[in-house]
C-alpha cells in the first residue's frame, strides 16, 4: 500500500525547501539555479516544477515556511523594514520586491508573489492607516511598499552611488525619517 498522494513525495519536496531556503539565503534568488537546489537536495531538479510549478512559486513557499501565519509587522516598524531591508541586502532583488515594480513572466508565479507582497507589507500597513484615521490607508499602504521596494531593488540597479555605498542601517533610518515614524 503505498502513502496518500499528499505525503508521497514530501521527502524530496522538503529537501528542496530545505535546499532552496539554504541558498536563496547564501546566494539570493537570481544567483541560485533550479540545477542547484536540486543537486543540494540531493533530487531531480524537475520536481521543483511538480512540488513548486516554478522557482519563483518555491521562492514564495520558502517566504510562508520562514514567517509561518502570524500577522508581520508593517514597515513603519523600525525592526521590520530592517528585516525586509537585510533580507534584499542578501538575496538581491527578489520575486516580492521585483512584482511591486514589474510583473513576473510566469502568470502562476506573478498572482502567488502579489498575494505574498499584499499579505506580508500591504494589509499591515493598510491596517495600520485605517487604526490611525488615515485618509485613503489603501492608497497610503500601496504608496509606501512602492517606494521601499523600489529603494531596496534601486541598491542593486547601479543608478544610485550613494544608495548603493549606504549601509543597510543607513537606508532604513532614512526611510523612516522620509515617513515621518
Amino acid at each position: 500500500m503505498t502513502g496518500s498522494p499528499a505525503r508521497k513525495g514530501a521527502p524530496s519536496r522538503d529537501a528542496l525547501m530545505r535546499a532552496a531556503t539554504e541558498l536563496f539565503s547564501e546566494r539570493g534568488y537570481d544567483r541560485t539555479t533550479i540545477r542547484e537546489i536540486g543537486e543540494r537536495a540531493g533530487v531531480d531538479a524537475a520536481l521543483i516544477a511538480r512540488h513548486f510549478g516554478s522557482k519563483a512559486l518555491l521562492y514564495v513557499e520558502v517566504l510562508r515556511a520562514e514567517h509561518g501565519d502570524s500577522a508581520p509587522l508593517d514597515l513603519l516598524t523600525e525592526d521590520r523594514l530592517r528585516e525586509v531591508a537585510e533580507r534584499a541586502e542578501r538575496r538581491g532583488p527578489v520575486p516580492l520586491l521585483r512584482v511591486a515594480v514589474q510583473p513576473l513572466s510566469e502568470e502562476g508565479a506573478q498572482e502567488a508573489t502579489r498575494a505574498a507582497l499584499h499579505a506580508r507589507l500591504v494589509a499591515p500597513l493598510r491596517e495600520r492607516f485605517a487604526r490611525e484615521g488615515r485618509d485613503r490607508p489603501g492608497l497610503r499602504a500601496d504608496v509606501m511598499v512602492a517606494a521601499v521596494a523600489g529603494v531596496l531593488l534601486a541598491r542593486h540597479s547601479g543608478a544610485f552611488d550613494d544608495l548603493a555605498q549606504a549601509t543597510v542601517d543607513e537606508v532604513v533610518e532614512t526611510l523612516l525619517e522620509m515617513y515621518g515614524s
